[in-house]
């Protein structure tokens, strides 16, 4: 009976995630704001966006990484390709990005909100500055985009993409700032989300839930203490494409994550055995 069971969900799951129904062309034109668009999933959701004839702005923080992204995007068929540097930790940056895509696109029709500020696992990042910092950058220049670029995604019937992680879905081990400030997203956005469907607003939000980065900054930051490997970047990367332009509600990349969420509903109190297969206990966490 389990096996039928486990089967059956299994099924259920790649149905969910196969038939979507997803038009290329669909993005072809489409006006595209993408944040940390200079390495990573980021990079690679620019590329995706080229290959698919969109109209792109990108921003990071580091304006040559940005400068070579910008260059391979033109190569690869993106009819309009900006940049603009940017550090997210800044309170008057997110507005100015936005206004910088509105005026080189004249409007947007896809928000994708991409980038990330990573700390170092260990009780050294719960320091109350190292909090303050990590919420500016990975939760509140979140909403500072999303409310400026809302009424342009409302005229042209767009969409919102937050690219999240499963830290956003369950608490995990020495990492509970960077955690908190997904699970807010998590809850800003569902939320939103609401409030568009109560005042019949057609603006779809895409939350997406992905694996670890594949990029160094990540990986970097939590070396030593998990086992956890890092999301291929192009797969996933097309998995919050696909789930987008669709108008999807969630992208669990891979899609197991789905599933992990799912029990945590079931059994919120995981022992200590289970957390401990994903840790490296063998290289004690910074002090």
């Amino acid at each position: 009976m389990k096996v039928l069971f486990l089967a059956g969900l299994g099924a259920l799951f790649f149905a969910y995630y196969w038939d979507d129904n997803f038009d290329p062309a669909s993005l072809q034109g489409a006006r595209v704001l993408l944040t940390g668009a200079s390495v990573g999933v980021g990079e690679e959701l620019a590329y995706h966006y080229a290959r698919l004839g969109s109209h792109l702005v990108l921003t990071a923080h580091t304006e040559a990484l940005l400068q070579k992204v910008v260059g391979n995007c033109r190569k690869l068929g993106a009819p309009k390709v900006f940049y603009i540097a940017a550090d997210m930790a800044s309170p008057e940056v997110p507005e100015r990005v936005v206004q910088f895509a509105l005026d080189k696109l004249g409007g947007l029709d896809y928000l994708v909100l991409n980038h990330l500020g990573a700390a170092p696992a260990g009780t050294r990042a719960r320091s109350a500055q190292a909090t303050r910092w990590l919420m500016q950058v990975n939760f509140l220049s979140y909403m500072q985009l999303t409310s400026s670029a809302l009424p342009s995604l409302t005229d042209s019937k767009g969409s919102l993409v937050v690219v999240s992680s499963l830290l956003g879905r369950v608490p995990p081990s020495f990492s509970s700032p960077y955690s908190a400030a997904k699970f807010a997203l998590g809850s800003f956005f569902g939320s939103l989300r609401r409030e568009l469907d109560v005042q019949d607003v057609n603006v779809a939000i895409t939350m997406c839930v992905l694996g670890l980065r594949d990029r160094a900054s990540a990986a970097e930051g939590v070396r030593g203490v998990t086992r956890a490997k890092a999301a291929p970047g192009p797969k996933a990367a097309l998995a919050v494409i696909r789930g987008s332009a669709t108008r999807a509600s969630g992208v669990f990349y891979p899609w197991r994550f789905h599933l992990l969420g799912l029990l945590r509903g079931w059994m919120p109190q995981p022992r200590a055995w289970f957390i401990r297969q994903e840790l490296n206990i063998t290289t004690p966490a910074a002090a």
